[in-house]
């Protein structure tokens, strides 16, 4: 899975939008990056480029590369209901985001770590691939010899993250997660135009 190694706000600030996946820090510049920022942001946006952020913000908020999302797309395509909706239900439920979500971990990468290193089971069973699809009732926890990591420990103690979505029931303290639903539209936390990424990958 592809991982952004880079300056995590100054891709938030070339995007034009918070990224509570990818970094807890909010930006404190509304320019994009460099001397010009300001002037750019002024100029009038294409279609297509339109589309490529809407596109790269859930890239970058997810930790996705071009392939998987590309996968999902495909997925989103042949199920009932709205292409783009599905594209983010089925992204909101991955492994990884849910860990991070719940309340386990700071970011979606911290969540990922977990996750490949073994710490995380669900239903009682480890499980180390992060885009692992959650389903309702799946209950997730961390191992035991792992409740006190210091990553789990230091975030539960800041009682701060992306925020807990209603799909999810969240135990922090007992290191438990219960998925109670199907993510809604609303759970998602980053500003996106679904339809501008079903635009790009349609044509």
């Amino acid at each position: 899975m592809s991982r952004f190694r880079g300056a995590r706000l100054k891709k938030v600030r070339s995007l034009g939008s918070e990224l509570p996946g990818l970094v807890r820090k909010e930006s404190r510049s509304t320019n994009t990056p460099g001397e010009q920022g300001a002037m750019r942001k002024r100029r009038r946006v294409s279609t297509f480029r339109l589309q490529l952020q809407e596109k790269q913000k859930i890239r970058f908020n997810y930790g996705l590369n071009e392939k998987a999302l590309r996968r999902y797309y495909s997925d989103a395509s042949r199920m009932k209901g709205e292409t783009g909706v599905n594209l983010l239900q089925l992204i909101e439920r991955r492994l990884d985001n849910v860990v991070a979500r719940g309340g386990l971990a700071p970011t979606i990468p911290a969540a990922r770590q977990l996750v490949s290193h073994g710490h995380i089971t669900v239903n009682g069973r480890k499980v180390s691939i992060a885009s692992y699809r959650v389903k309702v009732g799946d209950v997730i926890g961390v191992k035991e010899k792992s409740r006190d990591l210091k990553v789990i420990t230091d975030h539960i103690a800041a009682g701060s993250g992306i925020g807990v979505p209603s799909f999810l029931e969240a135990d922090p303290q007992k290191r438990m997660i219960t998925v109670k639903s199907i993510p809604a539209r609303e759970d998602v936390p980053i500003e996106v135009s679904e339809r501008a990424v079903v635009e790009f990958y349609s044509k």
